[in-house]
């Protein structure tokens, strides 16, 4: 049994839709399960896969070998749980031999995690994947990467196996540039001509599935990234290109872009903060794309612009929902 947190999220649930695809046995969790359970509910099926559609590579069969006895498409299991309870996550944990470990981003993050850490070895979990950040580490200039530093740590000295997974910036999180971009037809940012390396959220669950499912590929430390990087520029000029009018990429300072984001975007000042702080990164340390996504599947990553043309329609003018946020996030 693998115990999936962060379930409501766009990593989780396309982990959660993968395992089930698989046949793995998988139990989620959430602080209101009813809730949960109906969104699983509504979501389409799984589609059965073959066998024969495991990611290649060494050890692939360990993925049949994995979800032997559970058919395709089995239902997923819901457990109620708050990481902020201890007691509610050692109950959750009773019986799992692997959890996957991710949270949003938040001022309590790190306790939040280090409870969930704390429970697996008490539960006698036998492996822990966790979703870290790029350039975790104790001097990093993010705020959010140091805290998952302190996690990583954590793990290494609780003894407990674990493998860490350290994707760049989700594309998920374009979509929040959506607004901004269908009301004004402008990008706000502060990071220059630097490049972002951008990763769709269900390639860093294909990358979860494998190393839950192939035992080879435990215990170690990836670094995830798309195929290529993308500078807020050329990024803007893709969308023009896909949506047939130009998209502006408007400059500013750090401070300017804290003041944006709070005013206009209305967002609370840790996460403008952090935002600020990431893209920075940006330019103080040079990204490049690497191969550990196709290494590990078998198959390139998917593109950014694929991903931009299966979601274009919330970019177009007139579809404007919630606040006008415009700016671009860095690596997440």
């Amino acid at each position: 049994m693998i115990v999936v947190m962060g379930a409501t999220g766009a990593t989780g649930s396309a982990l959660l839709e993968r395992l089930t695809a698989l046949g793995v046995p998988a139990r989620a969790l959430s602080r209101d399960p009813g809730r949960l359970r109906a969104r699983l509910d509504r979501a389409s099926p799984a589609r059965p896969e073959p066998r024969t559609g495991a990611p290649a590579g060494p050890g692939a069969g360990a993925i049949a070998e994995a979800g032997a006895g559970t058919p395709a498409g089995a239902p997923v299991e819901v457990r109620a749980a708050d990481a902020a309870d201890p007691a509610s996550l050692r109950a959750a944990f009773a019986g799992a031999s692997q959890v996957f470990l991710t949270m949003a981003n938040g001022p309590a993050q790190v306790a939040l995690e280090l409870n969930a850490v704390t429970a697996a070895v008490e539960s006698g979990v036998r492996h822990l994947v966790k979703l870290s950040a790029p350039g975790a580490g104790p001097d990093s200039p993010v705020a959010v990467a140091r805290g998952h530093h302190t996690v990583e740590e954590a793990l290494r000295t609780s003894g407990i196996p674990h493998t860490v997974l350290r994707p760049y910036a989700f594309m998920q999180k374009l979509l929040l540039l959506a607004p901004g971009v269908a009301a004004h037809g402008t990008v706000h940012g502060a990071m220059a001509d630097a490049g972002c390396n951008y990763i769709d959220c269900r390639d860093i669950a294909d990358v979860a599935a494998a190393v839950l499912t192939r035992p080879e590929l435990a215990g170690h430390t990836y670094t995830l990234t798309g195929d290529r990087t993308y500078s807020h520029p050329q990024l803007v000029r893709l969308l023009g290109d896909l949506l047939g009018h130009r998209v502006r990429y408007a400059e500013l300072s750090g401070p300017e872009l804290h003041r944006h984001l709070t005013a206009t975007a209305r967002m609370p000042g840790w996460l403008a903060s952090h935002v600020v702080e990431i893209q920075r990164m940006a330019t103080t340390h040079p990204e490049s794309p690497d191969g550990t996504v196709p290494r590990l599947l078998g198959r390139p990553p998917r593109t950014l612009e694929t991903f931009l043309r299966e979601h274009l329609d919330l970019f177009r003018p007139g579809h404007v929902t919630g606040h006008v946020t415009g700016y671009g996030p860095g690596p997440a």
